[in-house]
Order: C-alpha cells, then structure tokens, then sequence
C-alpha cells in the first residue's frame, strides 16, 4: 500500500504518545485513570521490508495491546495486513519476555484489539469486518478475526479530529494539486477550525515537511511508472531528504519521517550539496 502525505501525518501523530493517550481515550472514554505513563512501545513500523506499513501498535499497562491502520481506501486485505503485523509483534513480545514458545507452559501475550480508521467516502460503514465473512463463506470453524472500524463521525475526540483533517487536506488537494500550497492551505483551515490544532500550531514545521516529502515521493512513483515503483519510491524518499535537510531537520527526524534507516540517510545527504 502506498503511503500518502495524510498517511504519515497519521505516523506522526499517534507516534506522539501524548496524541497515543488521547487516541486510547476515545476508543475507551470509561477508562479514566490511564495516563501517558501506562501508554507503552508506540510503534509503526514496516513488518516486510519492501512493503510500506501504515500500522501502529501500542500497549496500555502492558496487558491490552492496541492495533490500528488507517485507510482511505477500502479493502477487505487490512484485516489479513493487521493479523500478520498482530503476529509479528506477539513474536516480538514472546521473544523480549523471555518466553519459550516450544515448552509446555502457556506464553503471555497481550490481549490485542484490532481497528482501522477509514477516512474515505465508502456510503456502507459495517462497525465490524471479519475475516471468516470476507474470506471463507462465513467457516469461522478454525479461525476469526474482528476488526472493529472506526470513521470518527459525531465526537470532538482525536479520531474525528483526523478524519476531519483528512477530508479538509483532500478538498485542498482538489483546488491546488499536490502542492504546498495545498499543505499551508490545510493547515491554515485545520487551526481556524480547531481540529487538531495543538498538534499542528506545535509541529508545524515538521508537518509542512512530512507532507512535502511524501508528494515528492508521490511523484516519483508517478514519473516512473508501475514498473519502476520501488525504484521510484527510494528515489522520491532520497529527493525528499534532501529538502528536509535544506529546511533543518536532523538526519534522525528525516529518517523518522521517510521511515529509512539513518545510515541511508546520512548517505544520500553526504553526496549532496544543499544550496540555501
């Protein structure tokens, strides 16, 4: 799946765990008492190296882990993407904790839950998509995924918060093209209608580069045709770097942001000259 500019806001956002705490929140507002030290191993990450990943893990005291992606398109393929990032993780977990899968005793995992937020126009909303339904004719006899779907319709929390910044970066898109003008544009709405404006008014700079980067990364994909994808991707995230570097971002933030390793980065910055 390709990642877009709204895509690594998402990344970005919910990688913060103040914005991580808030996301919990809303989907468990009964649970009062958490607090951003309860909020553990925020993850996204890319599960396979030649695919990007928009998913993020996190566990809240350690006994309930939290997975989500975000989506504008729908596709029934999350609810397979998300088990196997589910599995990678519990082997993360097992093999952190010490566990022995081959003995006898019963492993420890985290009780996960499974959510995607859909930022698209799709007019059926299930609440619920599950793999035995989408799969196997409903033959739930040896195994069931639920994944719950979450579109942020009708609350002020930060779910409806990024639908909302979702739909406001589309329609400038729309007017502008992908552009900065578009990026400003967004943003400026985005603070004058207070959604997600204390993320935005305190990452502004950061924002404006993310979403820059990635629409140099788009087009890349774009001039190279779908034969030349990955090509254009590496390309695209290199170009990226560079700008990100002219504008002062460190080479650990740009490697955050375009989610490379900070050698690669680095490296693409240490055979350039950046004129200012």
């Amino acid at each position: 799946m390709k990642t877009t500019s709204k895509d690594s806001v998402f990344r970005d956002l919910f990688g913060d765990r103040k914005y991580a705490l808030q996301l919990y929140q809303a989907i468990h507002p009964e649970d009062t008492d958490v607090t951003e030290a309860d909020i553990g191993n925020v993850t996204i990450k890319n599960v396979f190296t030649d695919q990007e990943y928009n998913d993020l893990g996190m566990t809240v005291r350690e006994k309930l882990l939290l997975m989500l992606e975000a989506q504008s398109n729908w596709t029934m393929n999350i609810i397979i993407r998300i088990f196997l990032y589910l599995a990678h993780t519990w082997n993360e977990y097992i093999e952190n904790t010490k566990q022995n899968r081959y003995g006898s005793k019963k492993l420890v995992v985290p009780r996960p839950e499974l959510y995607v937020i859909y930022t698209g126009d799709r007019k059926t909303r299930p609440e619920w998509i599950r793999l035995s339904d989408e799969f196997f004719e409903g033959n739930q006899e040896f195994i069931q995924i639920n994944v719950k779907v979450l579109y942020g319709e009708g609350k002020d929390d930060i779910i409806s918060q990024y639908v909302d910044f979702t739909k406001v970066y589309n329609e400038q898109v729309k007017l502008h093209g992908k552009n900065r003008k578009a990026v400003l544009e967004t943003i400026r709405i985005c603070k004058n209608r207070n959604v997600l404006s204390e993320y935005l008014s305190g990452r502004e700079k950061e924002v404006i580069n993310i979403m820059m980067g990635l629409f140099d990364q788009e087009k890349a994909v774009e001039q190279f045709g779908n034969e030349k994808k990955a090509e254009g991707r590496l390309e695209g995230k290199r170009e990226a770097a560079i700008n990100m570097k002219a504008e002062g971002l460190s080479d650990g933030m740009i490697a955050k942001i375009l989610d490379v390793g900070l050698s690669i980065v680095q490296e693409w910055i240490s055979g350039t000259v950046v004129v200012r």
